[in-house]
């Protein structure tokens, strides 16, 4: 089988969700591998499935997982049209919450890297095994999110991949598959799985990938390294990463000025803000909140009240 890597972004796009009406002239979709973890679900007519060296018929109703670097193309059996939606989504974004909370989360990598050689994590999902699961509802949630791209849609994205995740895996569990090494218990000190929280929470400081690392109780090198493996960038990149959202957050929600925004971003003045944004965006922040019209948020804000101004 011939393969081919598919690139995705991790840093800038680590959700993708659509439906697509296919024809068939648009088949197949030839055989390819990514990182990401991609649901696949069909809501009318057929489609012939590779994975790896295993094939599936999907019909409407049935569900399959492609899993991270396994190998997998889409084949229409006739040439009726085919509805579908996927569902496409980095394991390492969906982080331990324990705000939100008691009980802990798994390792999505490592739990689903190791599910493609367990014989009780069975990829394909009927639509008999799926009567109770709103597989339908929560897609359409997903969709909805990615299109509108509101204020915190990555927060519901999570959330909904989450709960469609924990239905699949109850199944799986019933079936045999013993989860308990891959579930992270949620302690009081810093984990590298945990790690990411604390950026979040603490991304207005100066923080140091050296003192991360020893919060985690590890070497600069290995926390290095397993950071890289775990959430595909480096540390750095990571926090820059979530500084740039925190700054996109502000300038389309807010009126803050800039030298606002740095402190509360963790830049040490405006220019550091203004020449990463415009590395990553390639326009500055003043073009960026004009661009994607702010005043209409600003207006909404004004007539009902609520100041748009920093508190003293």
């Amino acid at each position: 089988m011939n393969s081919s890597f598919e690139y995705t972004d991790k840093l800038n796009k680590p959700f993708e969700c659509f439906f697509l009406e296919a024809r068939y002239e648009w088949f197949p979709i030839l055989p390819h591998w990514h990182y990401f973890m991609e649901l696949f679900y069909v809501t009318k007519g057929t489609a012939l499935v590779y994975q790896n060296d295993d094939s599936y018929i999907v019909n409407e109703g049935d569900l399959i997982l492609f899993l991270p670097s396994a190998i997998h193309s889409i084949y229409a059996t006739s040439e009726a049209p085919i509805e579908y939606y996927v569902l496409k989504f980095d394991p390492a974004q969906l982080e331990p919450t324990p705000a939100a909370s008691t009980q802990g989360s798994w390792n999505y990598t490592a739990l689903f890297s190791s599910a493609i050689h367990n014989e009780h994590a069975n990829i394909y999902f009927s639509e008999q095994t799926l009567s109770s699961v709103p597989v339908l509802s929560i897609l359409r949630d997903c969709v909805s999110e990615m299109e509108e791209m509101q204020y915190g849609y990555q927060m519901i994205l999570q959330s909904k991949i989450k709960e469609l995740l924990t239905y699949l895996l109850r199944i799986w569990r019933k079936d045999g598959f013993d989860m308990d090494p891959y579930f992270t218990p949620l302690a009081r000190e810093n984990t590298i799985y945990t790690i990411t929280e604390y950026i979040d929470k603490h991304a207005c400081e100066n923080l140091k990938v050296d003192e991360l690392a020893s919060l985690c109780n590890m070497s600069y090198s290995y926390f290095a390294k397993n950071f890289r493996e775990i959430y595909g960038q480096s540390c750095k990149k990571y926090m820059e990463f979530i500084r740039l959202c925190k700054v996109e957050e502000m300038l389309l929600f807010t009126n803050f000025d800039l030298t606002y925004i740095s402190q509360e971003t963790g830049y040490s003045d405006c220019s550091h803000l203004i020449r990463a944004f415009k590395e990553k965006h390639g326009i500055s922040p003043h073009q960026f909140r004009k661009a994607h019209g702010s005043s209409s948020f600003q207006e909404d804000r004004h007539q009902s009240g609520m100041s748009t101004e920093p508190s003293k």
